[in-house]
């Protein structure tokens, strides 16, 4: 079953110049390379640094990726933010600007019923003038979004799917099982390391922050689970979860976005400007998330 929202999206850096201005020659970059093999961005998620990027920069950033838009590759934009109006109105922006898809957290200073996640999430819905998905990552909202909540949103007519990072096996089967035959609604693993075993149990689609370094091995690892060969599926996810290891290894979330950044530095590709209040890695860092980046590659020569 084709449906509207599929394959591997990976969650873009956000590509900063030292003025903490969008570096949109960068994007640029980024999206060729995601449309040499077949990815899609999601421009503005957590891996974006989102929740930094102020309405101008995220417009350009928007923007960008969309006049850089390959064949057949969808933008999907995130929705981070407390002010729901705020929310809807970018949200709208984004639309306009060409985007395919708004995806949305919860508003996160409060912690909310899931009476209180439905009713946002349908007010979005109603509101917004293009597709919505929803998104749920406990780690930075604190909050699980339930899975009869998600249920409920499901049947709403203008909410497209669930983009899931928590870091839960069975519901991430559970969902798998719930929508990978419904037409209307589509699941996609946020959890990088499940990658070959969410599309192997059905999922629609797949969002890892390392294609953001390596996009030519999703692109392999997920022709391959389409061609249903689970083994070449797997080698790709043992490889890719080396290169995970590199930059998130013993590191916050936000430090392991600067050591990504500097592996993307080092292929040529963007920066290592981060936005406050995250800062770069010290050099120390850099040389050693270098070091192993290149004995890496090395292996595979």
């Amino acid at each position: 079953m084709q449906k509207r929202f599929s394959g591997v999206v990976v969650p873009m850096i956000t590509p900063l110049k030292p003025d903490f201005t969008v570096d949109t020659e960068a994007v640029k970059v980024i999206m060729k390379r995601f449309a040499a093999h077949g990815i899609h961005p999601l421009v503005l998620g957590t891996t974006g640094e989102s929740s930094s990027i102020d309405e101008k920069e995220s417009l350009r950033f928007v923007e960008a990726a969309v006049a850089a838009k390959g064949v057949g590759q969808c933008v999907y934009a995130g929705l981070v933010g407390n002010q729901v109006s705020d929310l809807i109105e970018r949200g709208n922006k984004f639309i306009e600007l060409g985007a395919d898809v708004v995806v949305a957290t919860l508003p996160c200073y409060y912690i909310l019923t899931p009476e209180q996640m439905t009713a946002f999430y349908i007010q979005l819905a109603n509101n917004v003038k293009g597709p919505v998905m929803v998104y749920n990552i406990k780690a930075t909202t604190q909050m699980s979004i339930p899975l009869d909540v998600v249920k409920t949103l499901s049947n709403h007519p203008n909410i497209w799917g669930l983009k899931d990072s928590e870091r839960d096996a069975d519901r991430m089967k559970e969902c798998i099982e719930a929508y990978k035959d419904r037409a209307d609604f589509a699941y996609f693993c946020g959890w990088g390391a499940q990658s070959y075993g969410s599309l192997e149990a059905g999922a629609d689609g797949v969002v890892p922050s390392t294609g953001n370094i390596v996009p030519e091995l999703y692109g392999k690892l997920y022709e391959a689970a389409l061609q249903g060969d689970w083994a070449k599926t797997k080698h790709y996810q043992d490889l890719t979860d080396e290169v995970a290891v590199i930059y998130q290894k013993d590191r916050t979330l936000g430090q392991s976005l600067a050591a990504l950044k500097v592996m993307m530095d080092g292929e040529g590709i963007c920066g290592t400007a981060m936005m406050p209040p995250l800062t770069e890695l010290p050099a120390e860092d850099v040389k050693a998330v270098l070091t192993r980046f290149a004995e890496w590659k090395s292996k595979l020569a």
